[in-house]
């Protein structure tokens, strides 16, 4: 195992579902990572077009559905910082608390990569750590590599995940619709939903 190397993974996680953790997991196997770490937002800085759920009830989720992996933690980095939720604030946060010799791995969508100009700070965060772009089933790989092209100097490395087709918006919507959540997020992640009532309407 490579010392000292950490996966970040940000999200809303609203909520989470084994296609993060089968991605995260492959992220760690990959590349050797100590560790994983689930950084739920607290004010997504991108307008969602649904009402987020609060961030403690995200969080709690988050620590249910990853409470089980050794090497899975979750923070608060976020949650306990004001105002939107910047990938850059949490990857200087951690670099000050790690320090230098760290290597840093920011796991995520390779959707959002090919966005990452409009993220805060763009050119600052690339140069802080490194990107693990996680490809869905049906990925445009012509686009995301074209997308990739313009971003000169980021390190970012391709992750073929699993065929794990899930999607946060999913189950909200089967939720709504009174469906089953079985086999899509792990069963104590189910039970808090229905719980909290969350996803109902």
């Amino acid at each position: 195992m490579v010392a000292n190397a950490l996966g970040i993974m940000g999200g809303t996680f609203d909520p989470i579902h084994y296609g993060h953790l089968v991605a995260a997991e492959q992220a760690r196997v990959r590349f050797r990572l100590e560790r994983v770490l689930f950084v739920p937002n607290h004010q997504p800085p991108h307008k969602k077009d649904y009402p987020v759920t609060p961030a403690e009830r995200r969080h709690d989720m988050a620590r249910l559905a990853t409470g089980g992996h050794p090497d899975f933690d979750v923070s608060r980095a976020e949650l306990d910082r004001p105002g939107p939720s910047y990938a850059v604030d949490t990857v200087r946060a951690l670099r000050r608390q790690l320090g230098a010799d760290v290597a840093l791995y920011f796991i995520t969508g390779a959707d959002a990569i090919a966005e990452i100009l409009t993220w805060r700070a763009p050119e600052e965060l690339m140069q802080s750590c490194d990107f693990i772009a996680v490809t869905r089933p049906g990925c445009d790989r012509a686009s995301l590599e074209q997308a990739l092209r313009a971003l000169p100097g980021a390190r970012v490395h391709l992750l073929d995940a699993v065929g794990v087709d899930i999607s946060s918006t999913g189950i909200r919507q089967r939720v709504a619709r009174g469906e089953s959540l079985r086999y899509l997020t792990p069963t104590p992640v189910v039970r808090y939903i229905a719980n909290h009532g969350l996803y109902l309407h």
